[in-house]
């Protein structure tokens, strides 16, 4: 039986969430390197016996959250570090005073991650870290969670730092600092990523920090793909208040002060947009608005609103008139209709 070719991409796709395949390369390469230089440099620390015994099993598990997701609060150096020397702790100190057994295995891993999580750096590798220290029995040192736990540990977070500097990853992970132009788009606060996450009941690995500026960059997303699909028609108003070509001056100033708006349409004998008019070019020696007009900016119903924006901030245009295939208005979108929109928007 062969695979579709639907289902080889998605065999071959990178699981995690925002994962490339040059990332996953690098992941490779970091682990190599990583695992490379823990066992040359702790083995160099052997006074006797095989220098790779001075490497530990879980410093394996600990090179894919290192170099695969650096990002995650999980492979922090305080995760690494602290979570490899706890757990082993907690292993060494059961060894001591409990038979190897499955209940002391049970006891080793299970407070290994109650004391990773009271000191905050929880790291799933402790897990092994804690059974490395149960098997090494009651005859092992107590500082063997930091020869050669924690020195595999360093050593590792020490090539890990070095290692993201050439792969392009922060490490130590730092969360984005929103930028001040973004802050304004938030409808949420830390707080209500807080009690989303604890109403969830799931744990996430992905610091709450990330997380919030995730979402502020989704709701950006979402709101210029919201804008980009709004047309003229969803934003204009229908009732056009317009002067014809033929009108004086004097009843164009009047329109425009009784219905206070700052631009009236003008138009031709067959109803069509000619041009438009407001209160600085009204001059009362002129015979007709016609003679005074200036041209109109004009729009389909099916133009992109998104588009005007351009008109009100470089052309200084106050109105742009929504006109149907034969010039005649159906609609006007004034700064005032979009300031709306972008209020309901951001708010």
């Amino acid at each position: 039986m062969t695979l579709s070719t639907t289902a080889r991409s998605k065999l071959f796709r990178p699981m995690l969430a925002g994962a490339t395949l040059r990332d996953r390369l690098f992941a490779s390469l970091g682990a190599l390197f990583g695992i490379g230089m823990t066992a040359l440099i702790t083995g160099l620390a052997a006074k006797e016996g095989t220098p790779l015994i001075w490497i530990v099993p879980p410093m394996g598990a600990s090179a894919v959250l290192l170099f695969a997701v650096p990002a995650s609060p999980m492979a922090q150096p305080w995760a690494a570090i602290g979570g490899n020397i706890v757990s082993a702790f907690i292993g060494v100190v059961i060894a001591h005073y409990m038979p190897l057994s499955a209940l002391a295995a049970a006891l080793a891993v299970g407070g290994a991650i109650a004391a990773m999580s009271l000191l905050r750096c929880l790291h799933p590798p402790g897990g092994a870290a804690a059974l490395v220290g149960l098997f090494a029995g009651s005859s092992s040192s107590y500082l063997l969670p930091l020869l050669p736990v924690g020195a595999n540990a360093v050593v590792l977070v020490a090539c890990a730092w070095l290692y993201h500097r050439v792969s392009g990853h922060a490490y130590p992970h730092r969360p984005p600092a929103p930028k001040p132009a973004d802050t304004p788009a938030w409808t949420f606060d830390r707080g209500d990523v807080a009690q989303a996450l604890e109403e969830m009941g799931e744990t996430f690995d992905i610091s709450p920090e990330d997380l919030e500026a995730l979402l502020a960059v989704l709701k950006q997303r979402a709101l210029v793909r919201a804008y980009r699909q709004l047309a003229c028609r969803d934003l204009m108003s229908a009732n056009v208040v317009s002067v014809p070509a033929t009108a004086t001056a004097e009843e164009a100033r009047v329109l425009l002060v009784a219905k206070d708006v700052r631009r009236l349409p003008v138009l031709d004998a067959g109803g069509r947009v000619a041009g438009a008019v407001g209160l600085r070019e009204l001059d009362p020696s002129a015979r007709t608005v016609a003679d005074i007009m200036s041209p109109a900016s004009t729009a389909a119903p099916h133009t992109p609103a998104i588009d005007l924006l351009t008109r009100y901030a470089e052309e200084r245009v106050h109105a742009v008139f929504i006109v149907d295939p034969e010039g005649r208005p159906v609609g006007v979108v004034t700064e005032a209709d979009w300031l709306a929109v972008l209020t309901r928007g951001l708010n």
